[in-house]
């Protein structure tokens, strides 16, 4: 009874999901201006931006949400076992805890520069999350391996790679694009996010399955 709650849970990693793609493709409604192509995500929710109070609202469900969904799944993944995989939600689960917690405490300022402290441990926060997503799904694409849950390995790689296509598109191609190949980053992990869940009630991760 109580494994079968838990993985209802799994639904909320969609919920996130949603509530995070109705915030990106919603709130440049709010913002006059607003190109998607060339501006970052975290443009729509900084302090001072137009679209701030309507991001936040569409954005409400994506981190309570995602964190109850990942929290289970790390329940339901504890007798799994792949101790890569395990190890591998774990680091993912770090990953929404910085997350949520690092961007709520250090929001970017729009109007002040990059080297403004605050906006200097925005940047802080955005490494620990890349770098702890990439051991993430690096590891469950590498435990993942037996039949029952090879779907899971390929869904980390798809994501890994388009984590990887995000930072490398930023840095080398035109600033007009900047926009585009950072939501490769941040769509890669909340995408994960949900396949976890759906995973999660599936039973995938039950001792006989992984």
């Amino acid at each position: 009874m109580v494994e079968k709650r838990l993985r209802k849970l799994g639904i909320l990693g969609i919920i996130s999901l949603l509530s995070y793609t109705a915030m990106v493709v919603f709130s440049p409604l709010a913002y006059p201006g607003y190109d998607w192509l060339s501006m970052a995500v975290s443009d729509l929710s900084a302090k001072g931006a137009p679209s701030e109070e309507l991001a936040g609202q569409l954005n409400a469900l994506f981190g309570p949400c995602g964190l109850v969904s990942i929290m289970a799944v790390c329940v339901g993944a504890a007798g799994c076992k792949s101790k890569a995989v395990k190890s591998g939600i774990y680091f993912f689960a770090a990953m929404e805890w910085v997350c949520n917690v690092g961007y709520n405490l250090f929001p970017w300022i729009q109007d002040a520069p990059p080297s403004n402290p605050q906006n200097i441990m925005h940047l802080v926060v955005t490494v620990l999350v890349v770098v702890f997503s990439l051991m993430s799904l690096v590891l469950v694409a590498i435990g993942a391996g037996k039949e029952q849950i090879k779907s899971l390995r390929i869904w980390a790689i798809i994501c890994l790679v388009a984590m990887i296509i995000g930072p490398i598109g930023t840095s080398i191609l035109p600033k007009a694009v900047f926009g585009l190949f950072e939501r490769f980053s941040t769509f890669s992990a909340v995408v994960f996010n949900g396949v976890l869940g759906i995973y999660l009630m599936k039973g995938s991760f039950e001792v006989k399955e992984c």
